[in-house]
């Protein structure tokens, strides 16, 4: 009989060798010389997450110049020794950006804060600067810096970024997996912006800007690239459908391969047809009272018309030529219910949305 003891301690053990961590308190000013050295690295697709308020940016000055501690920041060692980093962001892009060292930004000018109501105005250098004494008292402020080893698992540093975010002010699902992903494949992250990007793609789903801000539009994307022509799409097959995605989306990043674009020219041909003849329409429901498209961005809508259509491209089978009149037919069909569109969760409604889609999108 198995020690469940002593099985438990072969899992820590293994567990424990699959990451490999080093810790230890750093000044602002040596992390600091570390990102203009090239030492420390915050990949561009890593850097667009940096979304923080002038506010929130003003109260984490305040912090430092008051001598208040700092979470710890978290990075990730490659193998060539350079740091990239994996949990931190607005903290760290906050302090380079303060000192008017961060890549693409303005250098900041604060804003009044609860305890520094004199903070208002002032910046690095300019018209009110902060005095030498403070710049320096901000230089040699400390903060842990936990170094995930080079000989760590791949995988395991992933989790652990998931891990972190759960701590903290969480970002949303598709923010944390684009995160992931520049760690696995920032070619690929690239790439999938260049599909969110295509003009007929953004009329289509015609997003509210929050939503392109939490990179919903990634999320569609990689929905659409997981799931048109995925061949088992039963409600089992696709239970913990984030977890699910989160896989998928790290296999396609892993294999993504910048001269092999099929599945980029079945995205482009999709959303290019859908366009031409719904627009910014495509993805809204169907009012047979008020005979027209109403409301906003649907993903009921987006599952049975893309899908559908990507579908049939997908598969070099015909699409059929009557878009318009398929997507008003959609809202007309008597499971199309208020209650269906919200009460149902993702894996059931998915279950049922492909393949009515594959349905009514044939030609």
């Amino acid at each position: 009989m198995t020690d469940p003891a002593s099985s438990l301690d072969l899992e820590i053990g293994t567990a424990r060798r699959k990451i490999s961590t080093d810790s230890y308190p750093m000044s602002i000013g040596e992390l600091t010389n570390l990102y203009r050295a090239g030492e420390l690295i915050i990949a561009p697709a890593f850097q667009r997450l940096y979304r923080w308020e002038l506010e929130q940016k003003s109260r984490l000055v305040e912090s430092i110049l008051l001598g208040i501690p700092l979470p710890s920041v978290f990075v990730s060692q490659s193998d060539d020794g350079k740091w990239e980093l994996i949990d931190g962001l607005q903290r760290v892009s906050t302090i380079l950006q303060v000192q008017g060292l961060l890549d693409g930004w303005d250098p900041l000018e604060l804003t009044a804060t609860k305890y520094l109501p004199n903070l208002q105005g002032k910046s690095w250098e300019g018209p009110d600067p902060l005095s030498e004494a403070q710049r320096l008292d901000f230089k040699r402020s400390k903060i842990d810096m936990k170094i995930v080893k080079r000989e760590s698992d791949p995988t395991t540093k992933y989790d652990l970024f998931q891990r972190l975010n759960n701590y903290g002010s969480p970002l949303t699902a598709q923010e944390m997996r684009h995160a992931l992903l520049v760690g696995v494949n920032p070619e690929f992250v690239e790439w999938l912006s260049t599909l969110t990007s295509r003009e007929s793609f953004i009329d289509t789903v015609a997003l509210p800007e929050k939503s392109m801000d939490e990179k919903y539009d990634e999320d569609l994307a990689l929905r659409f690239l997981f799931l048109h022509d995925a061949a088992d799409v039963s409600a089992v097959a696709l239970r913990s459908f984030n977890q699910k995605l989160d896989d998928a989306a790290v296999v396609m990043a892993e294999r993504f391969r910048p001269q092999s674009d099929r599945e980029g020219e079945v995205f482009r041909e999709t959303f290019d047809l859908i366009a031409s003849q719904l627009g910014e329409e495509a993805f809204r429901k169907w009012s047979v009272a008020k005979n027209r498209f109403e409301g906003g961005f649907l993903n009921t809508a987006f599952e049975v018309i893309a899908m559908g259509v990507g579908y049939h491209i997908a598969a070099g089978s015909p699409v059929r030529s009557d878009l318009r009149v398929a997507a008003q037919e959609l809202w007309t069909r008597p499971e199309m219910t208020t209650r269906f569109a919200t009460g149902v969760n993702t894996e059931r409604r998915l279950s049922q949305t492909l393949p009515l889609g594959r349905q009514l999108m044939a030609g």
